[in-house]
């Protein structure tokens, strides 16, 4: 993984946020088996508060590549948008339904990892709730302080 970032509706002032979205760019997106373990444990938590949880995956040129696929077994299913479910890489590439500009993928509006990046106005009680929390864990393990969390 190169980079963990912020995408979508907490990222911006909208006084409801509908989901979670998550951009993931990926160095290999050979085997998604771990990062897909941690999208139903969002999504499970999300669905908490009546909200969606989405991992988008993209490249390091950029390249939107799909979802993390939400299921946790791979078969043929009524619900699942992907094309290539059957492949278990946990990909869910369901272009005809999604696309994201590359001009977010290079640049998201929020870094989360491996540094925390801002090119956006940040909500205030995602300031206050995540990041600088963030900041303060990442500085810690950089520091190589032995109780981070």
């Amino acid at each position: 993984m190169l980079r963990i970032a912020l995408v979508g509706s907490l990222s911006t002032a909208k006084p409801v946020p509908k989901d979670v979205d998550v951009l993931v760019t990926l160095a290999d997106h050979d085997d998604l088996t771990a990062l897909a373990q941690v999208s139903r444990r969002l999504r499970g938590g999300a669905n908490t508060v009546n909200l969606g949880a989405d991992i988008f995956l993209c490249d390091a040129d950029g390249r939107y590549l799909g979802r993390v696929c939400r299921y946790r077994e791979c078969h043929p299913r009524m619900a699942c948008d992907g094309r290539q479910c059957a492949s278990g890489r946990r990909l869910n590439d369901d272009f005809h339904l999604v696309r994201l500009d590359r001009s977010l993928t290079l640049a998201p509006p929020i870094d989360l990892w491996p540094t925390v990046q801002r090119r956006t106005v940040v909500p205030v009680d995602v300031e206050r709730l995540l990041l600088a929390p963030l900041e303060q864990d990442l500085a810690a393990i950089s520091a190589g302080l032995p109780d981070a969390e």
